[in-house]
């Protein structure tokens, strides 16, 4: 790594951006500077950009929304791991660590990042992350402990199943997150390339899978329990 730690941002709101930008790159704690090589609004950015500056030739990381216009972050996740695994990825979301922390470090994330942190964490996890190791907020180890524990043999079958959102294969978590943002088959049919009936099936699934009777739910579901 070079004495700066180089950053591709992919967020599609630039005033985030721009935001991120301004807490980065303030000169706080001495080096490694943080400098912003790169930024995308959309998934194919993101890749384009990543493939111009040739990977970890020209980055020590990227920082990536998940809800990302055309490929969402965690589609573009995929991709950069297959093309290049050794550049580090810190997925940044508004969604909660129980939500998505969790699958992305499965899917080979060096890290989850809420963007309420506050600027000190969010400078601390990009200097983790570029240097090679992971970071693990508080709240997205409670939700790796959660997990794990959600897979011990001595749960019963109907407190597993309120927890089917992590049995959703990647499509079906892809439906599941669209169908929460109150778009019908057919838009997310049109969005993920799928024809209508095709989208139908894995609703249905989903809801096999969750126990959920019908979308509203689900949203429950996808709100977690209520916390004092």
């Amino acid at each position: 790594m070079s004495d700066s730690i180089r950053v591709c941002i992919g967020d599609d709101h630039r005033v985030v951006r721009e935001g991120l930008k301004l807490v980065l790159c303030d000169p706080v704690n001495g080096l490694p500077e943080i400098r912003v090589v790169a930024e995308a609004a959309d998934g194919p950015q993101v890749l384009e950009r990543v493939t111009g500056l040739h990977g970890p030739a020209g980055l020590d990381m990227v920082l990536l929304d998940i809800a990302l216009p055309e490929l969402d972050g965690l589609e573009v996740l995929q991709q950069l791991r297959r093309d290049w695994p050794t550049l580090p990825v810190l997925m940044l979301s508004t969604y909660p660590e129980r939500q998505y922390a969790v699958r992305c470090l499965q899917m080979g994330a060096a890290g989850y990042l809420h963007k309420s942190a506050d600027p000190d964490a969010m400078v601390a996890a990009v200097r983790r992350v570029a240097a090679g190791q992971r970071y693990v907020s508080d709240a997205t180890a409670q939700a790796l402990a959660q997990a794990v524990a959600r897979t011990s043999p001595v749960r019963g079958l109907a407190e597993r199943k309120s927890h089917g959102l992590e049995a959703l294969s990647y499509r079906e978590h892809q439906v599941f997150r669209l169908l929460m943002t109150g778009q019908t088959v057919s838009e997310i049919g049109a969005q993920l390339g799928l024809a209508p009936n095709t989208v139908s099936t894995y609703r249905a699934r989903i809801l096999e899978k969750t126990g959920a009777r019908n979308d509203v739910e689900l949203a429950l579901l996808a709100r977690g329990p209520a916390t004092d």
